[in-house]
C-alpha cells in the first residue's frame, strides 16, 4: 500500500514542485486516500508520537461516528493580541493559505479530508493571562502534515506537503516514505492504564463561593441576567499522565460527547464537551442549546425522576430560555428557514443530564463558519446575558485564567465547512500535573454551594479519566 501511496504523490509533487518554481512561491499539496483497511484513530495519534510529538491533534465527534487525527505542522495560523480581530484575521490568513493549495483530482470530495485547519481560540483575549496558558495564543490553528479522517468506518489518508520553489523531488519522497511508514506500518502503544494515586487541590474555593454570592446579589439588583462562573483544580501524580490512556476513557465514558485533544509542545489541552457550538456542511448549520443540568440517578427510576424535575425545574428553564434565545436570534440574522423546538429534550452523560434544544438553520450569502463562531461565542450558557455585561463581570470575581477553557475548539477546511464544539469538561494536561475546569450558570435563584456541588459533578468525567474518581476535593 504504502509503494503505491508513493507513487501517486511523487507524481503530484512533480506537478506541485513545476508550479512552485514557475511562480515563485510555495505551494500547498493535499492528497487524499481511502485506505482498504479501518485504522484505530487514536492508535494512528499514538504512532505519531516519536516524529510528530507536540504537534498533534485528536478529534472525534459523539459515538466517534466522526473522528480526524492530525500530526504535524505544515504550516501555522495564529493571533495573540486582544486588540485586533482574532477571528477575522484567522479567517484571512487562512484564504492566503488557501490560495497556495494544489489538489489531487477528489482531494475535497469528501468533508473532513484534504487541507484543513484544526485548533481553537481563547475564551476572553482582554483578561490576565496565567503562564500555564503561554503556549495557547488566543488564536491558533495548525495544518497537519499527515490526517486520518474516518466517517462512518471508511478510513481517508491525507498527506499535506509545503512545497517550495528550492525543493527537491527526491528530498520531499524520502519525507512522504518516512511518513508513511511511521504510521501506518509502525507499532503503536497506547501504554497502561492511568491508576488513580494522585493528589488534588482546589483553588480559591472560598473565593469562588463568594463571587457566586455576589453575581446572585448583583443579578437580583438588575444588573444582568446571568453569569457563569468556573472554577479549577489541580491533580498531581506520581507519574506521567497517560494521554491515550485518559483518551480512550473519554471516549468509553462520554460517548454523547465531543472527545478532543490540541498538543502545543509539552501540554495537552483535552476534553469531553457535550456542546456543539456550531457545525457548517455546505449551506446547513446546527447548533446545541446546552443550559439546564441534574445529576444522574442510581436506578433507572431515580433518574427519571431527576430528569422530570430538571424538566419542570424554573430556574434551569430560565436559564435554557436565555441560552436558545441567543443562539435563535444570531441564526435568524445569518440564516433562512430556521428551525427551532418549541421545549427543551433531555442530554443524558454518564455523570450528569443537561436541558437541550438543537437549531438548525441554511447560512445565507456573505456569512462564514467563523464570523458565526465569532457571533456566538461566548453563547449564555458559558459566559451570560447580556453577553458584554456577563464577560466583564467574569473577569471581575472571577479567580482564574480561563485561557483555552470554555472557548470554541474544532476545525475548518477549504471549503468553509467545519465544526466547533465549546471546550468545556476539559483539563489542561503537562507531565504529571493537570489543572480541570467546571462551571455553573448563575441566576437570581441560585445557591453557592449548590452551584458548588454541580461543579463537582461536572468534574467527574476528567477525574474519572485520569485515574478515578476516589478524591474528594478538599
Amino acid at each position: 500500500m504504502i509503494t503505491a501511496l508513493k507513487h501517486t504523490f511523487t507524481e503530484i509533487m512533480k506537478r506541485a514542485l513545476e508550479e512552485a518554481r514557475q511562480f515563485d512561491k510555495p505551494v500547498i499539496l493535499s492528497q487524499v486516500k481511502s485506505l482498504n483497511d479501518s485504522m484505530n484513530p487514536l492508535h494512528f495519534y499514538a504512532a505519531g508520537e516519536r516524529l510528530f510529538l507536540g504537534e498533534r491533534f485528536y478529534w472525534a465527534t459523539p459515538g466517534s461516528r466522526f473522528t480526524i487525527t492530525g500530526l504535524g505542522n505544515e504550516c501555522t495560523v495564529e493571533n495573540d493580541s486582544a486588540e485586533s480581530d482574532r477571528f477575522g484575521r484567522i479567517e484571512s490568513d487562512w484564504k492566503r493559505f488557501k490560495k497556495m493549495a494544489h489538489y489531487e483530482d477528489g482531494a475535497k470530495s469528501h468533508i473532513g479530508t484534504g487541507a484543513l485547519l484544526f485548533g481553537g481560540f481563547s475564551f476572553d483575549p482582554h483578561n490576565r493571562r496565567n503562564e500555564r496558558w503561554n503556549n495557547y495564543p488566543e488564536a491558533k490553528f495548525f495544518l497537519p502534515s499527515v490526517m486520518l479522517t474516518v466517517k462512518d468506518g471508511v478510513s481517508f489518508l491525507t498527506i499535506n506537503r509545503v512545497i517550495k520553489p528550492e525543493d527537491d523531488l527526491e528530498s520531499c519522497s524520502a519525507h512522504f516514505t518516512t511518513i508513511a511508514n511511521e504510521v501506518l506500518t509502525g507499532k503503536a502503544s497506547t501504554g497502561e492504564e492511568s491508576v488513580n494515586n494522585y493528589t488534588l487541590k482546589e483553588a480559591d474555593t472560598g473565593t469562588w463561593l463568594s463571587a457566586v454570592q455576589k453575581a446572585t446579589d448583583l443579578i437580583k439588583s438588575g444588573e444582568l441576567d446571568k453569569v457563569v462562573l468556573a472554577r479549577e483544580v489541580q491533580l498531581e501524580y506520581d507519574h506521567k499522565i497517560n494521554i491515550y490512556s485518559a483518551l480512550s476513557k473519554l471516549q468509553t465514558e462520554q460517548p454523547t460527547s465531543f472527545i478532543f485533544s490540541f498538543e502545543n509542545g509539552r501540554q495537552s489541552f483535552i476534553g469531553a464537551t457535550p456542546e456543539r457550538l456550531i457545525k457548517k456542511e455546505n449551506s446547513r448549520l446546527l447548533s446545541t442549546c446546552l443550559a439546564g443540568s441534574i445529576k444522574r440517578g442510581k436506578s433507572k427510576q431515580e433518574d427519571t425522576e431527576l430528569g422530570t424535575e430538571l424538566l419542570n425545574d424554573e430556574k434551569n428553564l430560565i436559564e435554557h430560555a436565555i441560552v436558545v434565545k441567543m443562539i435563535k436570534d444570531s441564526f435568524e440574522e445569518c440564516c433562512s428557514e430556521v428551525k427551532v423546538s418549541d421545549h427543551p429534550q433531555l442530554l443524558k452523560t454518564k455523570n450528569i443530564q443537561h436541558l437541550y434544544t438543537p437549531i438548525e438553520g441554511s447560512m445565507k450569502a456573505g456569512y462564514s463558519l467563523l464570523s458565526l463562531t465569532e457571533k456566538l461565542h461566548p453563547t449564555p450558557a458559558l459566559g451570560g446575558y447580556p453577553k458584554e455585561a456577563a464577560v466583564e463581570m467574569i473577569r471581575e470575581i472571577e479567580p482564574m485564567d480561563r485561557g483555552w477553557y470554555a472557548g470554541p475548539v474544532g476545525w475548518l477546511d477549504a471549503e468553509n465547512n467545519g465544526e466547533f464544539a465549546v471546550a468545556i469538561r476539559s483539563g489542561l494536561i503537562e507531565g504529571e500535573q493537570a489543572t480541570l475546569f467546571a462551571g455553573c450558570g448563575i441566576v437570581a435563584e441560585s445557591d453557592p454551594q449548590m452551584e458548588y456541588q454541580e461543579t463537582l459533578i461536572k468534574l467527574k468525567p476528567m477525574l474519572s479519566a485520569l485515574g478515578g474518581v476516589n478524591h474528594e476535593c478538599k
